[in-house]
């Protein structure tokens, strides 16, 4: 039923293509440098700043008595700095369920109508978080030195928002205020204060396909290298592909990059919040103010930043276009297209059934849906109170065993319930998952769900792309190997999603049950979206029932019984078929 010439005629477009994507590489941007010295930021009075405020606010949970009263203490002191400053109270999900939420803006208009905004956030999961709270104190300060009498040739906004220990919601209500602004660049300052440094210092992550531009990233980090010495850290292409395969970041610049507007991270503590007991250290406090203040000046007296937030590769200094993966990868699907278009029109011809194995292959989605669609439904309904609508730390909202149970039910129980369906599908086809028709149906299904998944995110896809094509052959009747080594292939395929889990588990330090709690706070609070978790449901079907097939091992059917309805290699009648008997040499 495979005929294998039309896969490997799909191949020869992936060759040029390769060649394509190797003469695609680019010189990275220069970065926007400033001349002038960031000698007017005080750490010491930063410093002395930040005691006050703790001393005052021990704790600050998002949306409490405290982080509101703080909030109206930085709207006193921005006003002192000559700002004009408007605040607004927004509800929104937090670690503490749905809180209203005081967003607080300052701004100073100057010769342009193009923003520089900088935002820190107050709010706090532990008691104390002094080195959390230096954010808002370099803020503070940063109002100090640009405010009046200064004169600025951007207009400046200094931000202070609460629902930054988790789930960001002051930034997604500050990038839903943005929203057609001419926004030149936006410093989210985290823990410049924290003693123990943590990379990286500099985070560009999104919350969805996508990363802060190169050229605002590299001149925040030619700021923090001239002020500290320190060279950021460059994350590797593998990283830089998982970071877009599974969008989602804890720093407050990920709603903000994912709205389309050019944002990132500069934190002492690197993406997570740090610990309430982490200590502060004065040095580090002066140093990276000093920082924050150099990318502002060199922002307000450069060029614009290119606004290019597209899932770009940095690669040995060298930068691959959003375009050449998502080319080479849409390439790569198109030798299993050809090869299953033949297949599909082989069965037909063969009076093959295929519908009824692609209603069985659905079926094996339900218990996938069910599960996430109860994960959603507890979160809207507020059964699942600690569901903000952005990635928080493991920290602040800890794993809910109950929660994980419940959905895990759900989920065997829609499991039962389609086993009858299923059953009665394959009895109207024979019975049997080694019949042809199912591996067409199956393989048409996982290659449907890829193509919707590369359409929408292709290094999500390219987690199914190596199934795709080895089940091409592992599943078919002509080329199926026996039970072992089918299961074998099906456990090796599994490698990419299991190592992509490895690393995600690695970088935020979750363990397994975490892991879980994760992604079910992911689907529960929106951040990923119904799109989605159904497309991935399906994709989970289809790797049941290949499974499945793989299960029932090598099809002993022959081709004796098949009709013949057409010439060709395959179907030679024998002689004569095509002339040449003596009845046809006296005509």
């Amino acid at each position: 039923m495979l005929e294998t010439r039309f896969y490997r005629v799909g191949l020869l477009p992936v060759a040029l293509v390769l060649i394509v994507v190797a003469f695609s590489l680019q010189e990275p941007p220069r970065s926007v440098r400033t001349t002038l010295a960031a000698d007017a930021f005080s750490g010491t009075r930063a410093m002395a700043t930040l005691d006050r405020l703790a001393d005052a606010y021990p704790v600050r949970r998002p949306g409490d008595v405290a982080d509101d009263q703080l909030g109206q203490r930085v709207a006193g002191d921005l006003r002192t700095a000559r700002f004009s400053v408007r605040e607004e109270i927004h509800s929104a999900r937090t670690i503490d369920g749905t809180r209203d939420l005081r967003l607080v803006i300052g701004e100073r208009t100057g010769t342009s109508s193009q923003r520089i905004v900088v935002v820190a956030h107050r709010d706090a999961a532990g008691p104390g978080a002094r080195a959390e709270l230096s954010g808002t104190a370099a803020l503070l300060e940063l109002a100090r030195v640009v405010g009046a009498p200064r004169r600025t040739s951007k207009t400046l906004m200094l931000v202070s928002t609460s629902g930054g220990s988790g789930g960001a919601a002051g930034a997604i209500e500050l990038a839903r205020q943005l929203a057609g602004q001419d926004v030149s660049a936006v410093l989210v300052l985290g823990a410049l204060a924290a003693d123990e440094l943590r990379r990286p210092t500099v985070v560009p992550w999104s919350n969805g396909l996508g990363i802060a531009p190169l050229q605002l990233r590299r001149t925040v980090e030619s700021a923090l290298r001239t002020e500290t010495g320190l060279a950021a850290s460059q994350p590797r292409a593998l990283s830089q592909t998982g970071r877009y395969a599974v969008p989602g970041t804890l720093g407050e610049q990920g709603p903000l990059v994912a709205a389309g507007l050019p944002a990132v991270l500069l934190s002492a503590s690197g993406e997570a919040p740090p610990p309430a007991d982490a200590e502060v250290s004065p040095a580090r406090m002066q140093s990276f103010g000093r920082t924050a203040l150099r990318v502002v000046t060199a922002l307000d007296n450069g060029p614009a930043i290119r606004n290019d937030h597209s899932p770009s590769v940095v690669v040995q200094g060298k930068v691959i276009p959003a375009w050449a993966p998502r080319l080479l990868l849409g390439v790569l699907l198109l030798p299993p297209l050809l090869a299953l278009v033949d297949a599909f029109a082989r069965a037909r011809r063969q009076r093959t059934e295929i519908g009824p194995w692609i209603t069985w292959t659905l079926l094996a989605a339900v218990p996938f849906v069910a599960a996430a669609l109860i994960a959603r439904l507890i979160g809207l309904a507020g059964l699942l109170p600690v569901a903000p609508a952005a990635p928080a730390p493991i920290s602040t909202v800890p794993a809910a065993v109950g929660a994980l149970v419940g959905v895990a039910l759900a989920g065997l129980l829609a499991a039962a319930a389609v086993r009858f369906p299923r059953r009665t599908v394959m009895r109207t086809v024979g019975g049997d998952a080694a019949a042809p028709g199912a591996a067409v149906g199956a393989l048409l299904v996982l290659w449907a769900v890829t193509f919707v998944l590369w359409f929408l995110n292709p290094f999500s896809a390219a987690l199914l792309i190596p199934a795709l094509h080895v089940w091409l052959f592992a599943l078919m009747p002509e080329f199926r190997p026996p039970r072992a080594w089918g299961l074998t292939l099906c456990a090796v395929l599994a490698v990419p999603a299991v190592a992509l889990g490895a690393w995600v588990a690695a970088t935020f330090g979750l363990d397994p049950v975490d892991l879980a709690w994760t992604a079910l706070m992911s689907i529960a609070g929106g951040h990923a979206s119904p799109v989605g978790w159904l497309l991935w449901s399906v994709a989970a079907g289809a790797v049941v029932s290949g499974v499945a097939i793989a299960w029932r091992g090598r099809a002993h059917a022959g081709d004796e019984d098949v009709e013949i309805t057409m010439r060709g290699p395959r179907s030679y009648a024998g002689p004569g078929s095509l002339g040449g008997v003596e009845s046809a040499l006296r005509r």
